[in-house]
């Protein structure tokens, strides 16, 4: 078995990560958060979503935000639009990716946007190729494609005939998305599998929640598989909507800890992640999720404790 040399991790943490928060975050802070994710090395931030302020509070600044950042070279910063309008309104804002979606359940997809999962991934086909003629390219999210909170068990058919819906409006790559954290190792690969029936190994990415303490021992999965594209959250931010105080999206530090200790390249500097993800969990006023950030964090403050003793 040979894993991948080099990881590519997308961090969503500014997106995905925050929209949920109850307290709003200023757009100041979401701007400062992408810029230190950049300086650590990240090369692929979703820098916010262009929804209705109506449903997503948090994302009314999505412009702003835009607009703040600071780009560096290499970097692609990616935004989500849930249809024809968002998608016009990211357009001025220039960013170098769309990310649409989809649900592998149909009981989601009728619970949440009250239509099938064919006509929800139909409406954005206007959406791709506008994106496309833009030179703008399109990331697809397939949500519970491990499990729903709704229907339960997602059959592997049904992951497969998202991926082909997908894959028939144009868009660019899949990722495939264990939103309530239920995945293992096993049926993770049979997912994955099914994606790479129909897209090459380069345009299929990973998206794992940590809810039952599964996320690090998927990703695991898919890097045998030879899978080197990850989604993350800086700090684990973004709870679990589903279920109750659980942990959400899977830290972008422990991911990079576990890849380092196997050997493989990412690019990032995990000292300066940490201190990103210090300075995004100070802003909501609660420690990190990662357990990778709190252990470094605590192993800081003794070092800092004790060079102030011996001054």
């Amino acid at each position: 078995m040979v894993l991948p040399t080099r990881v590519t991790l997308v961090d969503v943490g500014p997106r995905d990560g925050l929209q949920n928060e109850k307290q709003p975050v200023e757009a100041e802070h979401k701007i400062e958060l992408v810029h230190r994710l950049q300086a650590a090395g990240l090369r692929e931030i979703e820098v916010t979503s262009f929804v209705s302020p109506k449903w997503v509070p948090q994302m009314a600044d999505n412009a702003e935000v835009m607009a703040g950042l600071a780009r560096r070279q290499g970097v692609r910063y990616s935004v989500l639009v849930p249809n024809m309008k968002g998608l016009e309104a990211a357009l001025p804002t220039r960013p170098d990716e769309v990310v649409v979606f989809g649900a592998a359940s149909e009981a989601f997809s009728q619970r949440n946007i009250n239509c099938s999962i064919e006509e929800s991934i139909e409406r954005f086909r206007p959406v791709v190729a506008q994106a496309h003629a833009h030179g703008l390219k399109v990331r697809g999210a397939i949500s519970c494609a491990l499990g729903c909170p709704y229907q339960g068990e997602v059959p592997l058919d049904e992951v497969e005939r998202v991926v082909r819906l997908m894959k028939d409006i144009g868009v660019d790559h899949v990722g495939v998305a264990d939103t309530i954290g239920v995945g293992t190792p096993h049926k993770v690969q049979a997912a994955m599998e099914r994606a790479l029936k129909h897209y090459p190994l380069h345009e299929v990415s990973g998206h794992f929640h940590d809810t039952y303490g599964q996320a690090l021992a998927n990703i695991y999965a898919c890097l045998e598989m030879g899978i080197h594209t990850f989604d993350a959250s800086v700090a684990g931010l973004g709870g679990c909507p589903y279920a109750k105080g659980a942990t959400g999206n899977v830290a972008t530090e422990d991911v990079v800890f576990m890849l380092h200790g196997l050997g493989i390249e990412t690019g990032i500097d995990l000292d300066a992640l940490v201190d990103a993800a210090r300075f995004i969990s100070d802003v909501l006023g609660r420690k990190p999720v990662s357990r990778v950030a709190n252990a470094l964090l605590a192993k800081r403050t003794p070092a800092a404790a004790a060079g102030r003793a011996g001054e």
